[in-house]
Order: C-alpha cells, then sequence, then structure tokens
C-alpha cells in the first residue's frame, strides 16, 4: 500500500512492483468513477499485476473522496489535483524511475487527456486512452441514429410493425429528438470549451506518444470515434505518427472476458516497450 496526501487529504494507493529493477517510466493506473482502485471484474488489479511481471511499476489509486480515500466526492473534471499528487508519489517512492506513462480507460481517460491539457506536466511519458468518455446528449443521439435507428430503419421488420401499429408514438417520438439532438452534435458553447474540446487540446499539445484502444461492442467507444470524427478540435489527432490504434471488435467496454482482458494488456505492455521506453526523436 501507498498512502499519499493531495491538498491536505489522505489518498489510498497500491503499487505492484517488479522483482528487479523497474523500467525507468512507471504507469499510473487512474480510476474513471464511480470506481476504485480495484475496477470492473478487478481489471486494475490484473493490469497492474500484469506490468510488474513484465518490469513496470504500476500504481493504482482512489481519488478523494472514492474508495478507501476520504473527502468529498468529485467526477473526471475535477481532478487534476488527484492525479498530480499521485504522479508525485510514484515517483517518489521509486526514485528510479524518470517520468509516468498515463493509463486510463472511459472517464479517466478523458480526466487524462484534461490533466495534460491544465498541466502540460513534462512528467508523462506517454499516454493509454481506452474507450475514451466524450459523451453529451448531442453525441448519445448521435451514435443511437447512426448505430440503432439505421439498423432498423433497414429491417423489413420495422416496417411491417409499423404500417400494422406496431411501432408506438413513443418510439417515434424519441427517434425525432433523437434527430434533433444529433444534429447538434459537435457544437459549442460561445463562452467556453467543452470538455471534449479540453481534452483534444490535451492531446494536441502533447508530443510523447499515445495509445487509443477502442472496444467494437461498446457505445461509448462509438460515440468517442464519431465525435473525433466530426468535431474540428479533433482533426487529424487520431491520425498523428506519435498515436497507436488498436481497435478490438468483439470487446466490450471493461474488456470483461479473461481473453480481450489478457489482449488489451498486452497491447499496453508491447506499447510501453516499444513507445514509452524508445528515446523521443
Amino acid at each position: 500500500m501507498l498512502s499519499f496526501t493531495c491538498e491536505g487529504e489522505p489518498l489510498v494507493g497500491i503499487l505492484a512492483e517488479p522483482d528487479g529493477t523497474p523500467a525507468e517510466v512507471g504507469v499510473l493506473i487512474i480510476v474513471g468513477g464511480p470506481q476504485y482502485r480495484v475496477g470492473s471484474h478487478r481489471q486494475f488489479t490484473l493490469l497492474a499485476r500484469h506490468l510488474a511481471a513484465n518490469g513496470f511499476a504500476a500504481l493504482r489509486f482512489d481519488y478523494r473522496g472514492m474508495g478507501d480515500s476520504p473527502g468529498e466526492a468529485r467526477d473526471f473534471l475535477g481532478v487534476d489535483a488527484d492525479i498530480a499528487a499521485a504522479i508525485t508519489a510514484l515517483l517518489a517512492a521509486r526514485p528510479a524511475l524518470k517520468r509516468v506513462a498515463l493509463w486510463g480507460l472511459c472517464d479517466a481517460a478523458s480526466a487524462a487527456l484534461l490533466y495534460l491539457d491544465s498541466t502540460r506536466d513534462p512528467r508523462v511519458a506517454g499516454i493509454a486512452l481506452l474507450n475514451p468518455w466524450a459523451r453529451s446528449a448531442a453525441s448519445l443521439a448521435q451514435t443511437h441514429v447512426k448505430h440503432y435507428y439505421w439498423r432498423r430503419l433497414r429491417e423489413k421488420e420495422f416496417w411491417l410493425k409499423l404500417l400494422r401499429g406496431g411501432v408506438g408514438t413513443t418510439a417515434l417520438r424519441t427517434l425525432g429528438s433523437n434527430l434533433r439532438l444529433a444534429r447538434g452534435a459537435g457544437r459549442k458553447t460561445a463562452d467556453s470549451r467543452s470538455f471534449q474540446d479540453r481534452m483534444a487540446a490535451g492531446l494536441r499539445g502533447f508530443d510523447g506518444p499515445a495509445l487509443l484502444v477502442l472496444s467494437g461492442d461498446d457505445y461509448t467507444a462509438r460515440e468517442f470515434a464519431g465525435w473525433a470524427g466530426s468535431s474540428p478540435a479533433w482533426q487529424g489527432l487520431l491520425a498523428r505518427p506519435t498515436l497507436v490504434l488498436h481497435e478490438m471488435p468483439t470487446a466490450d467496454h471493461t474488456f470483461s472476458t479473461l481473453e480481450d482482458q489478457d489482449a488489451q494488456c498486452r497491447i499496453c505492455l508491447d506499447w510501453l516497450s516499444t513507445r514509452c521506453l524508445a528515446p523521443r526523436t
């Protein structure tokens, strides 16, 4: 266990360490919420142990107000200080480490990008993003229209039910509402950046290696892909030479099968070994 403080409040983390000398880059596993450091079906624990078994020190921790860390509960928009404190704690606990790679799933991936946008922290060696959260009412509606309603409209059964009155007015109103919201996807407010645009700025301002893993069986991943493909702030970012994209067609949001969990662990380990430890050019 590794205990440290953030703005005067105690945080609780678990540090997984290799048997020998660790690689010079450590890994900070950022927790998405509402979630704590073990993760769904122990995925953060399994990832940390896998990384440690292959030479990488990995710290997973609870934000303030989550798990065993006391304090006021917060969401991914307000954890910059927690992430900074965890990086400091990891580097202090293992002075041989030079820098840290950030790993995050869902809104933890979003939090990592927001952290880079806010801090430009030079201690960050790389960033691994799995199914980032980019949801708004408009983007969710756009995803439903593209991946659900469009499929339904091509089914003969749907039109037969419609002609027979089997498709209720509530369903038709929902489709109409989603179409209206979808047309608004990507619009920004006049007075401030959206968190999605801040995520893009965080990635654009980071010149280190990035890993993006997208699950095929996951609306969150589809929403992110849709947002990144349509938002001006995201244009060109997923095609950068510093970013490696892996698509896992059968995986769900949390990589819940042992096969998918093992696969994403291998992908992350390979990226860490080949990209984060390689000298920058």
